[in-house]
């Protein structure tokens, strides 16, 4: 695949780190040559220095024959007009553009993305993407990282094993003797810095960090076994107000399961905004740092607190003053990937980085056969692959002891049907199945070859 990469930014460079490591053809463009250097140096691919907008910039990028061009620059307006001249000049059969103003996703406007008005195939949010990930934050407040699959009912937790984990020690086939009923299945393990897809034999051990797939009705079960306890998530303060910070307040004030919720904002003007367009949240002008402003916010009765400004050391700084003052869970976004190993010395629970959950809802749009979510794990150092079983691929009506999966390949979730089922080795991968996997990076070629369709289906 011939793939034109706007923007080599955090995201683009991440974009092209995927796919260049996939043997596509990535050409990455971008109006800073010390950016495009970067990423000719460190990836193979081909770079351009130019404004991504212009027609001859797109033509010497190679976009008479490309098959997608994915504009992630700073500017919306250059991604939307990247995408029109990629599509009124050259052709291009495939269109995303990552737009950040909520005034370009307005659903009263959605008509504007029509073929014959803008055409963009996919619109990513990264402000959007980013709420979501809080909230769901929010749902697993002792795991550091969840995402939902096999339309919404399977989760995947990311837990922190410390040393009262019951289980520790224990190999994990025996975990399907211990708790037969568990619908469960740990599909990766980080230990001394390193990733990989454990094998039925290995043990777990104090300072892991796991991933771990179960039934949503199971989770709570799931985290005793694992030794955490699943708290109400009732009082919520919410650092910032901005576009990220008004849509948690929104969609926790949409809850079935009322939540209290109080938001400190900095700036008078975006305060004022936020408190006009919710309800029943407080919203309360100051700095998010002020002890006494958090002290009048309760944050010691709090059960979490989403620090979601602008600013990382503000997220960070906030996030440890509520944790001294007795908040027992907090989130913070974070921009700088850097600053991830910080995170739990300074005793934050979990952090939100916009770019990785940018990366993971563009990989969602560019895998191959009938692929229905991708959610990027670390680093980028694996990937959640959720996708529809077709009659044309490899693993339809074996049994996934007879899957010649790569050893970095784990099958955490099926679902037959409506019903979701924890895999085992005589399990029989039907057509129609939707499976959810974890693959380490290098291994994800090898498993969108068992997922490829034939050309019919394209």
């Amino acid at each position: 695949m011939k793939v034109i990469i706007c923007g080599a930014g955090q995201v683009g460079w991440q974009i092209a780190r995927h796919l260049s490591g996939e043997n596509n053809d990535v050409t990455v463009v971008d109006n800073n040559p010390e950016l495009v250097r970067r990423a000719t140096d460190t990836l193979d691919v081909q770079g351009i220095a130019g404004f991504a907008s212009y027609p001859d910039v797109l033509d010497r990028a190679g976009a008479r024959d490309a098959d997608m061009v994915i504009a992630a620059t700073y500017s919306d307006e250059v991604n939307m007009v990247t995408c029109q001249v990629a599509h009124s000049v050259f052709s291009v059969p495939r269109k995303i553009a990552r737009l950040r103003s909520q005034s370009y996703l307005n659903v009263v406007y959605s008509d504007l993305y029509r073929r014959d008005h803008l055409p963009i195939d996919v619109v990513i949010s990264p402000e959007l993407e980013v709420a979501e990930a809080a909230l769901k934050r929010l749902s697993a407040p002792r795991a550091f990282d969840t995402e939902m699959f096999l339309d919404g009912k399977v989760q995947m937790l990311g837990l922190l094993l410390e040393e009262d984990c019951p289980v520790l020690n224990t190999p994990l086939r025996q975990l399907t003797d211990l708790f037969s009923t568990l619908r469960a299945v740990v599909v990766g393990v980080r230990r001394g810095g390193s990733l990989f897809a454990p094998e039925p034999g290995d043990q777990l051990f104090a300072g892991d960090e796991i991933y771990v797939f179960t039934v949503v009705e199971d989770v709570g079960r799931t985290m005793e076994v694992f030794g955490k306890t699943q708290g109400k998530q009732e009082r919520t303060i919410i650092i910032g107000g901005g576009n990220v910070g008004l849509m948690v307040a929104q969609r926790l004030e949409s809850r079935a399961r009322k939540m209290r919720s109080k938001m400190i904002e900095r700036d008078r003007a975006t305060a004022e905004k936020a408190a006009e367009a919710l309800e029943r949240t407080i919203v309360l002008n100051g700095d998010g740092l002020d002890a006494a402003l958090l002290v009048e916010a309760g944050v010691e009765r709090a059960d979490a607190i989403l620090a979601v400004t602008d600013d990382d050391k503000t997220n960070m700084l906030a996030s440890v003053r509520a944790k001294s003052n007795g908040c027992p869970l907090a989130i913070a976004l974070i921009n700088d990937p850097t600053l991830a190993p910080l995170m739990s010395p300074l005793g934050i629970d979990a952090f939100i980085n916009p770019r990785a959950t940018t990366v993971s809802s563009i990989l969602r749009h560019i895998r191959h056969g009938r692929v229905r979510g991708v959610y990027s794990v670390g680093d980028a150092e694996a990937e959640i692959i959720e996708a529809e079983v077709l009659s044309t691929s490899p693993i339809a009506g074996q049994q996934v002891r007879d899957i010649d999966f790569p050893e970095g390949v784990l099958i955490g979730a099926i679902m037959k049907r409506d019903e979701v089922i924890k895999p085992t080795g005589g399990t029989r991968i039907n057509e129609g199945d939707v499976i959810a996997m974890f693959c380490m990076a290098a291994d994800v070629p090898e498993v969108e070859r068992l997922l490829q369709v034939s050309i019919d289906f394209f």
